[in-house]
């Protein structure tokens, strides 16, 4: 089966799972690629039409360099994924290097997550919304994405063994477990307030009607909740899943972390492995306070 280059960016884009961010973000990315080679079928779009493409990206810093890379890698692995080619052409090509005469450095501020303080702050914000709460437990105990959480039903959770099983992206399942904690904010969720008429986990109401709740219901809560505190602006709910891995870091062996969280490529695993200047300091802090009479 042939198809084009821009029917294969319609079908990545309206993958399951996705947010309208993501979604926009993917499209503003590939957009430039499509107006070139849009209606050229896949299989002729080879390794040097795409390092080309790439090399003329030259009015752009090398972040959003790497960005447009990753995206158009993503979008050939899943035409690989779809069995319209036989592998990535630009599988393992290597990324462009910062621009130093320009004034581009690599930084260590890549991972974005949230401090100890900033953990706090948003568990005692969220106190009062139980459904939150649940939510907000569950993707910083379990590092599982919050498309892979909204989708989740009630009887997808083994409550005996606080675990529940995901369908991450590769179509690929794996295991997810949550705490003490998270069980006590789900059991409270669960009992008190979730609409039982439903199969969903996480359920909302809206013209008397049951339904899944939208990632949109979710996304508009954390906006009110972030923007309403000066500790917690800029936050996204991704970075949860950032915590998640950070806290893990030297706890965990790299290839656990990595099957636990659903990478399908190491190297996206290891960016968690480098300890930031931010973090540094919080060690720091806290060696500190637990070493005595240090000076």
């Amino acid at each position: 089966m042939t198809i084009t280059l821009a029917s294969l960016a319609t079908q990545f884009l309206q993958r399951q799972g996705l947010s309208q961010n993501t979604i926009n973000s993917y499209e503003s990315t590939l957009m430039p690629l499509l107006k070139l080679y849009g209606r050229w079928s896949v299989d002729i779009i080879d390794r040097d039409i795409l390092v080309e493409y790439l090399n003329n990206l030259s009015d752009i810093k090398f972040t959003t360099h790497r960005r447009h890379q990753s995206v158009i890698t993503a979008l050939f692995n899943f035409a690989v994924e779809q069995n319209l080619i036989k592998s990535n052409p630009i599988h393992q090509l290597k990324q462009r290097k910062p621009n130093q005469e320009e004034g581009e450095h690599l930084v260590d501020s890549e991972v974005r997550y949230l401090t100890s303080q900033q953990l706090e702050i948003l568990y005692q914000a969220v106190k009062k919304d139980a459904r939150m709460d649940a939510i907000i437990h569950l993707l910083h105990s379990t590092g599982a994405r919050i498309a892979e959480i909204l989708a989740l039903d009630l009887e997808d959770l083994d409550a005996d063994r606080r675990r529940f099983q995901v369908i991450g992206k590769g179509n690929k399942k794996r295991w997810c477990f949550y705490n003490h904690k998270t069980e006590y904010c789900l059991n409270n969720y669960i009992k008190y307030y979730r609409h039982n008429n439903h199969q969903a986990l996480f359920t909302a109401r809206k013209n008397h009607e049951t339904s899944r709740i939208s990632y949109a219901r979710v996304y508009q809560s954390w906006i009110k909740i972030v923007s309403n505190t000066k500790e917690l602006k800029g936050i996204r709910i991704h970075d949860l899943r950032h915590t998640w891995a950070t806290e893990r870091v030297g706890i965990l062996q790299i290839e656990e972390i990595r099957a636990l969280m659903g990478h399908e490529n190491i190297q996206t695993t290891l960016r968690y492995s480098k300890v930031t200047s931010q973090r540094a300091e919080e060690v720091a802090q806290i060696a500190f306070d637990k070493i005595k009479n240090c000076g």
